[in-house]
């Protein structure tokens, strides 16, 4: 490909989702093959687009850009009043937002910033060439609202683990680790499954993580063996879960319209700390769960998930061996080449 092509993320600070869907996944080979990419820190105060804008436009003009989630209302104007400076605009999203600023469960503060970024949105997409979804699912909701809609699915971008913590079945003296990374975001799908971990914990053979530190519900935090870490920034997360080993991650997940949009990303969680994850059984995680062989897909009932813990507790050998058909699985379907295949293809065209 030629060294002219030239792709610039407008970011407004949606790091994780720049990083998987482009910049850590893709980015590297890109640039081994001549395509310039660059990360374009975008400032909300007040005026900033006024004050950077023309510098911008003078080193960028003729590039490629790919917008995550938002830009700043000033950053949004401006772009729309100088789009025909710069080449290919691809919205990369990650969630559904409309969904997420109306949706009554989700903590108010973050509504109100997805309603904020829902009401820009349609000014995104009109910007736009090409709209880029992280799943099936999320991709049809874009579909009446933009003719050029494609779905990227997420890449496994942690190197996987052995799973020699296997072999030591549970016990008080070594507890198997049970760990639910979510983002507060899930906070109604954990109280779901709550009264299950109420009664896993009455055994003491495991210990339970749940990443939501200060935010963590009273009733979980009452239980014995429950340790409440702090949620981490997306890299310091990135280092964690490189040396994190679990044994059972949880994956509940709400029929909601907002969880209608997620991606398969937990899947790849769970097995990039050696883990094998109980999930919720529905879209996403259908898609790529085989239930018994690379994990386990439940109903959403308390039964359900108390059963669900205990099968994998009371057979290690079993579990180990779904752990490491997850293993295989994530690699291939979280294959990084897939996503560097699909930058490629966009970068060809521009050529």
């Amino acid at each position: 490909m030629s060294s002219h092509i030239h792709w610039v993320v407008l970011s407004d600070g949606a790091r994780p989702t720049e990083d998987i869907y482009f910049y850590e996944s893709a980015a590297p080979t890109l640039h081994q093959q001549g395509v310039l990419t660059e990360r374009f820190p975008v400032s909300r105060s007040f005026g900033a687009a006024w004050l950077h804008g023309r510098a911008f436009k003078h080193r960028y003009a003729g590039v490629s850009l790919l917008l995550c989630r938002s830009l700043p209302l000033s950053w949004l104007r401006w772009l729309e009043r100088n789009r025909n400076v710069f080449g290919y605009i691809v919205y990369l999203i990650d969630d559904d937002i409309a969904a997420a600023a109306v949706d009554t469960s989700l903590p108010s503060a973050y509504r109100k910033r997805m309603a904020r970024i829902a009401k820009l949105q349609p000014r995104l997409l009109e910007l736009a060439d090409e709209v880029v979804a992280c799943s099936d699912q999320l991709a049809s909701y874009f579909t009446p609202r933009h003719a050029n809609v494609s779905v990227l699915t997420p890449p496994l971008l942690a190197p996987l683990p052995g799973h020699d913590h296997f072999s030591i079945p549970p016990s008080a003296e070594t507890p198997w680790q049970i760990g639910f990374h979510g983002t507060r975001a899930h906070l109604q799908d954990l109280l779901h499954i709550a009264p299950a971990l109420e009664t896993l914990q009455q055994r003491d053979d495991t210990e339970l993580e749940i990443m939501l530190g200060q935010h963590l519900p009273k009733r979980l935090a009452a239980l014995p063996r429950v340790k409440a870490p702090a949620p981490l920034p997306w890299q310091a997360f990135q280092r964690y879960q490189r040396q994190r080993r679990l044994h059972i991650g949880l994956a509940p997940l709400l029929e909601t319209p907002f969880n209608q949009g997620k991606s398969f990303i937990k899947f790849l969680d769970i097995a990039a700390m050696g883990g094998v994850g109980i999930y919720s059984n529905r879209y996403p995680y259908t898609e790529v769960v085989r239930h018994g062989e690379n994990g386990l897909l439940v109903e959403d009932t308390t039964d359900a998930w108390r059963d669900g813990l205990q099968q994998l507790l009371e057979d290690p050998a079993a579990t180990s061996r779904m752990a490491e058909q997850a293993a295989k699985d994530a690699q291939r379907i979280g294959d990084p080449s897939l996503v560097v295949s699909f930058w490629q293809a966009r970068s060809e065209r521009l050529d």
